[in-house]
Parts: C-alpha cells; structure tokens; sequence
C-alpha cells in the first residue's frame, strides 16, 4: 500500500515536471517569435530554427481573424498567434561589390561649438543661443543652407545682428535666435560653432533590383563621426571603388579597408541614408554591368534563416567580389535592433588571413543561405574581429528602397 502511494506520487511530481517544462518551452517560444512574418503566397507559416513549431496552412489563410495563425508546439500547445503578410519574395542581384559614397548633406551639422575670441571676456554664441552638438542648421534668416560657406556668408553678412537659425534636433524642428560677435584673430563675424556639410567614404552593395536599379547597401545609417547622427542627404554620388588592400583587424583594434575613388563613371545617385542602410539608384550603364554575370537570390525571409553554415560576398581586393564562408550563430527573430538581428562567424582562412574577418568598408556584405539572399553584415565585435552583427535583407528591403 505504501508503495503504490509512493508510485502514485512519484508520478504526479514527474506529470507536473513535464507540464511545467512543456509550458515553459512555450513561454519560451512566445518571447522569440516575431509578432508578424512574411510568406511567400505558396509559402508555409513555420521557422526553419524550431521544425517543433506548426500551424495548419488553412489556418494560416482563414484563421480567427485575418491574416493570423497560431504556431503550436508540436502541434498541440498554442504558442503565440502571429500576423501573416503574403507577398512574393523579390529575385535580386547579390551585390559585394564596394562603391565609394559622396554625400551632400541637407543642411549642415553643428560637429562642435567653442569660444569666439572677441573684444573683453571671449563668448560662445552659439552656446548661448541654444544650439547643441549634433543640430543640423537647414536655414540661417531664410537662406537655405547646403555648405559651411553658406552659413559663415549669412553670419559675416549680419555685421552683429540677431540670426535667425532653423534647426532639426532629432525629430523636432526648432528656432534658434544667434548673435554673432567679432574675431579679432579672424577679423570678421563668427558664431562659435563648427559644421560639416559633406561626407565621403567606402561601403558595400547588398543587393540590386535589376527591374528598377534600385539598390541598397551598408545595412546601417552612415552617421557623422563626431556626433554620431545619422546624416541627412540633400544629394549624393555613389561612385566606382578600387581596393587596395585592408588593415587587418586585431582584439581592440577593428581593421578597414582601404581604396580609392577611380576616374571611371559614376554609378548613380543616392537618395536615402536611414537605419537600415543607405539606399539609390544605379545609372543604365552600371546596372548593365554590374548585371552581367551577377548571381541573383530569391530573397530569405527572416523564418526561412537558420544557424550554420553560409557564406558572404564581399571584395577585399580590385573591384570584384568573391564568395567566403562563415556561420550564422545566433538569429534575433523578434529584436528591436534593427541592424543587430543575427550575430555572424567569419571561418574562411583566405579572409581571416587577408582582413583579420570583419573590417569596415565590408559593412552591406551580403550573407547567402540555401539559395537565398537573407542578410548584410553591419557590425564588427572589436573583441573579435572574426564575428559581428548582420541585419536581415528583408529590414533592408523594407527600408525605403527606391521603386
């Protein structure tokens, strides 16, 4: 008798161990899972990271409201209900290829103020009427301003008279009232601050939409260097790049590409710089070209990606890209970083040996899996330069690519 109850509870105490660890499971399931995905109109609703999850296509088509299904555990355990968008997956031109960037900014940014040295106590104006590191001046007494030269001719002009500043200041739109004050050194009227108008460096083209020629790149923002904002564009060149060879990446010391601008055509015009990456459109001569002999991917949605083996594109030498190998070892499905949804392995011995892994001027490298086009390397780990982070192409897609 004693022994049937110890075996009665015995197996309470397991059945409950198995609830609990079964609900826990779907907690678990419930924080990862995104709140929405795409899938292709032929598609089915499942991640290929958790084969465990299922949903009944019909459920996934004319479930309890539109749009939505409900991912179960093996089939049995509800875990989390999801929005479902049906859209074809776009075939696009694996990019990899560098390109030189030329931005003209719209504006210009405040990168520093300081003390203007003038007759008595020496003063900031700048300061002083309110303006701050990283506030981007788009109109000084209704001139609209597109270098520092246009600013200083407003400020010089004044003769010491009240300046009307139109700023941007993260998303607000703000006056700032400036009063300039004489130089002595400089001889002539200053407003105690320092901008930028313009901007130029290296990246990498993620993909191409040969219908349109469209194309995206980097995978993040191309943001000043002494504020860290993302840069707004008035108009910008992306031009031809050769690489010259890379400073290789070290523990602590993140490597770089180097290259220079060529003398050949420029490729196009850039018309977006935003979270996501920056984004324009390639003239007819550089789409053809860049066209022929390109390989093309079906685009990975992000439920398609899983850890493992991949493979990146990206030039470290010339102007042509190669194919290296490298693993996926995490993926974020449901991040709020937009550029930081997988972490990424660089493993080929030819580019650890030629760059260290991750180098910048990689960053828009586009990652190939099973066939399909899933991501951009954006982020190097200065602890390691053979890892770092990638954004899905799907995010990049979505970020304002040019129709």
């Amino acid at each position: 008798m004693q022994i049937e109850k110890i075996i009665k509870k015995t197996a309470a105490i397991v059945l409950s161990a198995a609830v609990c660890g079964i609900f826990g499971a779907a907690g678990y399931y419930s924080l990862r899972l995104p709140e929405s995905v795409t899938v292709s109109s032929d598609g089915s609703v499942g991640f290929a990271m958790y084969p465990e999850l299922r949903c009944d296509r019909e459920t996934a088509d004319a479930g309890i409201s539109p749009g939505k299904t409900t991912l179960s555990l093996f089939g049995a355990i509800p875990v989390k209900s999801v929005s479902v968008h049906r859209e074809e997956a776009p075939t696009l031109i694996a990019g990899g290829r560098p390109f030189g960037v030329k931005l003209l900014m719209e504006g210009v940014m405040v990168t520093a103020t300081g003390n203007v040295d003038c007759p008595g106590d020496d003063v900031c104006p700048a300061e002083i009427a309110g303006v701050e590191v990283g506030d981007v001046i788009r109109l000084a007494d209704g001139v609209k301003l597109s270098s520092n030269a246009d600013l200083q001719q407003v400020i010089s002009d004044s003769a010491g008279k009240d300046v009307t500043l139109s700023l941007t200041r993260g998303s607000a739109e703000l006056k700032a009232c400036l009063r300039p004050v004489y130089s002595e050194s400089a001889k002539t009227w200053r407003g105690g601050m320092w901008v930028r108008d313009s901007i130029a460096g290296i990246g990498t083209m993620t993909f191409i939409n040969k219908d349109t020629g469209g194309f995206a790149g980097l995978g993040h923002p191309v943001c000043d260097t002494d504020t860290g904002e993302i840069i707004p564009i008035q108009s910008g060149e992306a031009v031809p790049v050769e690489i010259t060879g890379a400073r290789k990446g070290a523990v602590g010391k993140p490597g770089e590409l180097r290259g220079r601008f060529t003398r050949s055509p420029f490729l196009g015009v850039l018309e977006r710089n935003c979270e996501s990456g920056i984004y324009g459109r390639l003239s007819d001569e550089a789409l053809s070209e860049l066209a022929e002999g390109a390989g093309e991917f079906r685009l990975g949605y992000r439920q398609e990606i899983k850890t493992g083996s991949a493979e990146i594109y990206t030039t470290v030498n010339g102007s042509v890209p190669r194919s290296y190998t490298a693993e996926i070892e995490s993926i974020d499905y449901n991040g709020s970083e937009t550029t930081k949804n997988m972490v990424i392995h660089i493993t080929d011995p030819d580019l650890i040996s030629e760059t260290g892994g991750i180098v910048q001027g990689m960053s828009g490298s586009p990652i190939i899996q099973d066939g399909r086009l899933i991501g951009a390397v954006t982020h190097v780990f200065v602890s390691d330069p053979t890892r770092g982070y990638a954004i899905f192409a799907e995010n990049m897609l979505e970020g304002d690519m040019p129709q």
